[in-house]
């Protein structure tokens, strides 16, 4: 068992804690991966709050830095307002870079640019408002404009409403590595999750699950395992 100090670091103060800003408790689940590690860096696309459903926040608040991306028009107000310290980006991310068709929402964590997904969610109560032309870019392109030399990236967490698999495979892997990617299968169970399409792209790219919430799928990468 570990031995614990007098001084308790902040961060294992919030890992104690009972504190959740995640949907699904995911960043309760990063605060036990990481343990007592006090700074680090983050990767958040979709990251559609700095408070509701944030898988970020709690590390935020404890010292750690990031990168926070959405589509949303407007949604880094509230970034640049609650996260000045991290870097704020609203752009979409795809295979390559376009402009392409987002539906918003009444409630914005249903926003998505998967049209068949959109319309399927157009059940009242929730409706589309408005469709808008969106910008986006691969996830290597924006990481290699915002990245800050030399960092490491310790988790990056994808949750773009039905697109995560091409979130990820917008990636350059060779280039920048998280130790764990977090990323939705959902009503996945643990027996059904592990032949995903998804699941199995991560596995060859040398990433093995790790942990899982309802929805949330951990995954770490097998070169950084401790």
């Amino acid at each position: 068992m570990r031995r614990i100090s007098g001084r308790i670091p902040a961060f294992e103060k919030a890992r104690l804690s009972n504190r959740t800003y995640s949907q699904e408790g995911e960043d309760r689940v990063l605060a036990r991966l990481f343990d007592t590690q006090e700074t680090g860096f983050y990767v958040d696309v979709g990251a559609f709050h700095p408070f509701l459903y944030s898988n970020t926040q709690i590390f935020y608040e404890t010292g750690w830095r990031g990168l926070n991306i959405d589509a949303t028009p407007g949604s880094m107000t509230l970034f640049r307002r609650f996260r000045p310290h991290d870097t704020n980006v609203e752009i979409g991310i795809g295979a390559s870079p376009a402009t392409i068709k987002f539906f918003i929402f009444n409630v914005g964590a249903l926003n998505t640019f998967d049209e068949a997904l959109a319309k399927a969610r157009a059940v009242e109560p929730f409706r589309i408002e408005k469709v808008v032309e969106v910008p986006v870019l691969p996830l290597s392109d924006v990481l290699a404009r915002h990245l800050p030399a030399g960092t490491a990236i310790d988790f990056l967490t994808v949750d773009v409403e039905g697109r995560d698999l091409e979130v990820l495979r917008s990636n350059d892997w060779e280039r920048f590595r998280p130790r764990y990617v977090l990323a939705e299968l959902f009503g996945s169970k643990v027996e059904d999750g592990r032949d995903d399409e998804l699941t199995v792209y991560l596995r060859e790219l040398g990433y093995v699950p790790v942990a899982k919430t309802v929805n949330t799928w951990f995954f770490e990468d097998s070169a950084q395992a401790v």
